[in-house]
């Protein structure tokens, strides 16, 4: 699903490892931790670098599909529980038209 690397102009550093940015993405996010605070020895990059990762593969169409791919698998396992879902304007574009309403028998 990741795209391929662009090629590198420059020497430099290396490109990190696409397994560990991922790894320190999903630490970051479900952690709440800033990005600056991503403990780098225990990843092998920084947080900065794991932000930019992830803005890469979002702008690539990579984050949309995982989270369909992970969704699609969880509900297969029967793993993916709504109970606690909500939905509110602020997520959803709200209709500033009136209900449809039920046309009488007739």
């Amino acid at each position: 699903m990741l795209p391929p690397p662009r090629p590198k102009k420059k020497l430099g550093r290396p490109r990190a490892d696409d397994r560990a940015a991922l790894e320190a993405i999903v630490f970051v996010l479900r952690s709440s931790i800033p990005w600056e605070m991503l403990p780098r020895k225990q990843f092998g990059l920084s947080g900065m670098t794991a932000w930019r990762r992830l803005e890469e593969w979002t702008r690539a169409g990579v984050r949309g599909k995982l989270q369909e791919r992970l969704l699609d698998e969880l509900g297969l396992r029967g793993k993916v529980d709504f109970s606690r879902a909500s939905i509110d304007s602020s997520s959803v574009r709200a209709s500033k038209r009136r209900p449809l309403q039920a046309k009488p028998d007739g």
